[in-house]
């Protein structure tokens, strides 16, 4: 079945529900990419939160989750467009050992250095500029982390429960909405808002989070969408909306990696190849091979003037 993202809204208009499961999506990120299973768990977690998010903004770009740590894991690192495409990576400190049983906080926040970064990337959108938000990563689980930063920084009520393993990656939101329509994430247009009133919002976020907390784990792994909202809410006439596609999709290419290689300077990338036949480069995110021979490697600056980096200065 094609991962998706489904959306539904109360009658009343006042809290959204959204839901997520990956399957084949998730598997091609996994493909390359070999993690304990506790930090596996915390990416996929994280790729589910960014969907539940992302699908949510008003403009055409990305939203950029990442985690950085102080622990065994130096940074996670997932990015979800507008259009649902998905890419992560996960970091690792070399010399840590990754116990079997990490946590978030044991795993990122050892010396309470931990941070949660939040990027919200308009891309080439006309007069909007990149935001970004910092916050200490405080909570036992990613959606807790996700939960403070709605409350906090968006001034939204919301409710995040997600879950992931070597087959699935799944998440479940609820979020609610303002009198009259609702925003969120610096400008996000509430998904089917129409600016009514609602009535009695308050006994209605109560009553549609206590459902929502009595999903399990496994539940959210295993079972499908639909069957998953009906047992939650099936007392609630829903307004459904599309389905949205999920996909895993990384936009690296030979012209980018060789513009990253070009920004090294000649210097640099002469005494790599001094070390080496080629320049060898794998996208974190892909695992795909890009292998730059002496050749190839002239080419980089023939046609571009000469920078501060060829004059013999190192980027480390």
């Amino acid at each position: 079945m094609t991962d998706q993202l489904k959306k539904y809204l109360l009658p009343d208009h006042s809290t959204r529900i959204q839901a997520v499961r990956l399957a084949a999506s998730w598997q091609t990120g996994l493909a390359h990419q070999h993690y304990p299973q506790c930090v596996q768990n915390l990416l996929g977690e994280l790729i589910s939160a960014s969907i539940l998010l992302a699908s949510n903004i008003k403009f055409k770009g990305s939203l950029v989750l990442q985690l950085q740590g102080d622990g065994p894991v130096a940074l996670i690192v997932v990015e979800c467009t507008t259009e649902l495409s998905i890419r992560a990576t996960v970091t690792l400190r070399e010399g840590h050992d990754v116990p079997a049983d990490g946590t978030l906080q044991s795993l990122l926040n050892t010396e309470g250095a931990g941070r949660f970064i939040v990027v919200l990337d308009p891309g080439r959108e006309a007069g909007m500029q990149p935001y970004q938000g910092v916050v200490p990563l405080e909570g036992n689980s990613v959606a807790q982390v996700l939960e403070r930063y709605m409350h906090d920084s968006e001034q939204l009520d919301t409710r995040i429960w997600l879950a992931a393993d070597a087959r699935h990656s799944a998440g479940l939101l609820l979020q609610r909405l303002p009198d009259h329509g609702g925003t969120g994430l610096k400008g996000a247009a509430a998904a089917g808002a129409s600016g009514r009133e609602t009535s009695q919002p308050r006994e209605t976020w109560s009553r549609i989070t206590q459902l929502a907390a009595t999903v399990k784990r496994a539940e959210l792994l295993e079972l499908d969408i639909d069957t998953l909202i009906h047992r939650l809410f099936w007392q609630e006439d829903l307004i459904v909306y599309e389905p949205a596609d999920v996909r895993w999709h990384c936009p690296c290419t030979r012209e980018r990696v060789a513009n990253m290689l070009r920004t090294l300077g000649r210097a640099e990338i002469e005494s790599i190849l001094e070390e080496r036949d080629t320049v060898e480069i794998v996208c974190n995110f892909c695992g795909k091979p890009y292998e730059f021979d002496a050749v190839d490697c002239a080419k980089l600056f023939v046609d571009h003037p000469a920078t501060a980096h060829d004059t013999g200065k190192s980027v480390h």
